[in-house]
């Protein structure tokens, strides 16, 4: 498994981190190809159905000869489903909250873990448990000007708002300006018409959109 710099080096350098979660293990990897030619590096599939586990062994098996290609997984919610991911081949976790066991055990291996936090306490708290990026959820909730209001109080942290990020300059802008690393980019990015219609050309278009805007506005 990559060591926990280079997987947040590759995030923080394209940007941003696509996730996505769909029950079709074909289509997942359609997907996943379609974003890796694209431009993208890394990507995080979500646990959100009963067939992410599956679904997740089968896209390592079929994506292993990408070069340089870390896929994570996300929306893990206890040291279970953290050891039955990185027991599949996970190269980094990302969790909804701030479970202290979950980054225990992720850090002990040397991995990257990405914790979900929404208060200053949360944040505290992660950095606690060595959280290198920590994600801001539900950034649409929490707001460009939360970031403002707290980053003196983290110097030095890497944040990721995930929520309601949108392939739209202003946004984008507002959330570097605001001092973030990279956006997590979901149904923004990866719409329910991309994936129920398999629309896979508008899937590589607003791919090398979301690139444009964020090469312009970090």
């Amino acid at each position: 498994m990559p060591h926990k710099q280079t997987v947040l080096d590759t995030i923080i350098g394209q940007g941003m981190l696509p996730l996505f979660y769909h029950e079709d293990k074909e289509l997942s990897l359609a997907i996943i190809k379609t974003l890796y030619e694209a431009g993208v590096k890394t990507l995080e599939y979500t646990n959100r159905g009963p067939a992410a586990l599956e679904n997740f062994r089968y896209l390592k098996s079929q994506l292993k000869d990408l070069p340089d290609f870390y896929l994570g997984i996300g929306t893990i919610k206890n040291t279970k489903e953290a050891q039955d991911f990185i027991d599949a081949g996970a190269d980094y976790i990302v969790c909804p909250t701030v479970n202290v066991a979950v980054g225990q055990l992720v850090n002990s291996l040397d991995m990257l873990w990405i914790p979900g936090c929404m208060t200053p306490t949360e944040i505290s708290t992660a950095q606690g448990v060595g959280a290198l990026l920590i994600k801001l959820f539900p950034a649409n909730v929490l707001g460009t000007g939360f970031v403002s209001a707290i980053r003196e109080l983290f110097v030095g942290q890497h944040f990721m708002p995930t929520g309601g990020v949108e392939i739209e300059e202003k946004n984008i802008r507002e959330w570097f300006k605001a001092g973030v690393s990279a956006v997590g980019m979901g149904s923004k990015l990866i719409s329910k018409d991309v994936m129920q219609n398999r629309a896979l050309d508008e899937l590589a278009k607003n791919t090398a959109e979301a690139f444009r805007l964020i090469k312009l506005c970090k």
